[in-house]
């Protein structure tokens, strides 16, 4: 039986964010698009959108329609580290007046971050939840690389004249490493709330069974 027969609805649409990172990496590198009238910036700004609200979309369907896979786990964090991760690359270099290189390593050094606390969390049989601070920070993540992108090619707001895009792009990226490091911390403080929790408890249970094995040890023999 062919292997995509076990894919779900679900999956295919986290498979499709994953598809869109090298698309989005093209338009923004390539020089294929007419740049004076900012069709580049349009069309990556759409494909990071569309790719963006696929993480909503395949996750309301995996719980809608009972179809939250192993395989979906799998992919759906790491379609979201790479797609963060191929937009703040690319930005270094295609708007580094709004996108310095360091800004760039905070924020993805937060996702890599996460995931290792995430991947150990779950070896020692615990899940850390996303927090509200962590659905914020996708919401001034999607908003900030957007206005990074647009800022490369307007000045100003085109539906909006009078408003400037660089102080919006300045401050919205600076608000984003501010989060970053914010539910960086959020997530590192209750990584070690659980991890001690259950220190205690596996120490309760290794003193629990010395007792028990010393009790039996002392019952005399008859």
């Amino acid at each position: 039986m062919p292997p995509w027969r076990f894919v779900n609805l679900p999956t295919y649409i986290t498979l499709t964010r994953i598809l869109s990172i090298p698309v989005l990496i093209w338009i923004l590198s390539s020089n294929r698009f007419n740049s004076a009238n900012g069709e580049r910036e349009l069309l990556a700004s759409f494909v990071f959108i569309a790719a963006s609200l696929t993480d909503a979309i395949d996750g309301y369907l995996a719980r809608r329609r009972a179809q939250v896979t192993t395989m979906g786990m799998l992919l759906d964090p790491v379609a979201d580290k790479l797609l963060i991760a191929a937009a703040f690359i690319t930005l270094v270099q295609f708007n580094p007046r709004i996108v310095p290189a360091w800004m760039a390593v905070i924020i993805i050094g937060r996702e890599f971050l996460v995931s290792g606390l995430r991947s150990i969390a779950a070896s020692e049989g615990f899940t850390i939840q996303a927090s509200d601070l962590g659905k914020l920070k996708m919401f001034v993540q999607i908003f900030s690389v957007v206005a990074a992108i647009v800022d490369h090619h307007w000045a100003y707001v085109w539906w909006l004249p009078g408003i400037p895009v660089r102080p919006i792009a300045m401050v919205s990226i600076w608000v984003m490493v501010g989060l970053s490091l914010w539910s960086a911390a959020d997530y590192f403080f209750a990584f070690w709330k659980r991890i001690d929790q259950t220190a205690v408890k596996r120490r309760r249970r290794r003193s629990f069974v010395l007792s028990r094995r010393r009790k039996r040890n002392d019952v005399p023999a008859t």
